[in-house]
């Protein structure tokens, strides 16, 4: 599956993109744009990435997104099923930083905007009130035109701007700056990955999907992620078992296996290393 660069489809009388997304899944590509994403998930859930972060995502959670940022929604496996009729529904806003005009960016009552696109580089998960004022927006810009939908934007960049209630989800020194062929390569890693987590993956399986030997892979894919591979694979199959523990009554061990784990300790060990905590503890804290 080819990664490439996303054109978000604007209208020619319009200067930005606001519309709500019905559909089965998200689909799987790892893609980019130019345009700033604002993405609140009305209905779905899985596992997302974004930049080199990996999370698990549900309804109701809002992100902004720089220009650029590589990021996908992955929903579980289920909704991939032949028959599945869970589907997901998402409100989209793409918009270019100077959607206003450069000219408007260079004026000082616009430090605090320039303030909020420079966070957004490295992706914010909003809460709060702040993400309560934004779904009113957002889904009201969805049934307005012309000057409404400007003032309706301005409205929204001023909401997030002048807020504290984000933390971001890409750290300064780890998110990375990839072009065409690095993202259809690491996509083709990740594709492998997330239909494959469970099994046994050797180096040698994915050093080959890009081309390369397993030496020149290691040292590829953590100059890209600033990770290793194994840390990439164990961070997908730990948010799985994230969320088997949250809607599951099945015992740890049956999830360590299900999640690609085939040793309880690595498993316990590995889990805490990533989350904080062991799955038991884990599983207490989100089913109270």
């Amino acid at each position: 599956m080819k990664a490439h660069f996303h054109k978000v489809p604007i209208h020619i009388e319009s200067s930005f993109s606001v519309r709500n997304d019905i559909a089965a899944n998200f689909g799987t590509i790892l893609h980019y744009h130019p345009e700033f994403e604002l993405h609140y998930v009305k209905k779905g859930e899985g596992v997302r990435f974004i930049g080199n972060n990996i999370s698990n995502f549900d309804e109701g959670e809002m992100i902004l997104l720089g220009g650029n940022l590589p990021h996908t929604w992955r929903c579980k496996d289920v909704y991939f099923e032949p028959g599945s009729n869970l589907g997901v529904e998402a409100c989209v806003i793409h918009f270019l930083p100077n959607c206003f005009g450069n000219s408007m960016l260079n004026l000082p009552e616009a430090d605090q905007l320039n303030e909020l696109y420079a966070i957004a580089k490295h992706g914010i998960i909003i809460h709060g009130d702040t993400k309560n004022k934004l779904v009113f927006l957002m889904e009201k810009a969805v049934t307005c035109f012309n000057l409404d939908r400007l003032i309706i934007l301005m409205q929204i960049l001023h909401t997030m701007a002048a807020s504290d209630e984000y933390e971001t989800i890409v750290s300064k020194n780890d998110f990375y700056q990839s072009n065409e062929t690095d993202l259809e390569r690491i996509n083709l890693v990740c594709t492998f990955t997330f239909n494959n987590y469970k099994k046994n993956i050797t180096l040698a399986d994915v050093a080959s999907l890009s081309q390369l030997s397993v030496t020149s892979f290691c040292r590829y894919f953590k100059l890209i992620t600033k990770k290793t591979y194994f840390d990439f694979l164990t961070e997908v199959r730990v948010n799985h078992a994230c969320r088997l523990l949250m809607e599951q009554k099945r015992t740890v061990d049956c999830i360590c296996e299900d999640c690609g784990f085939h040793n309880s300790s690595n498993f316990y060990r590995h889990f805490k290393k990533v989350i904080g905590t062991t799955p038991m503890q884990y599983r207490k804290i989100h089913l109270m």
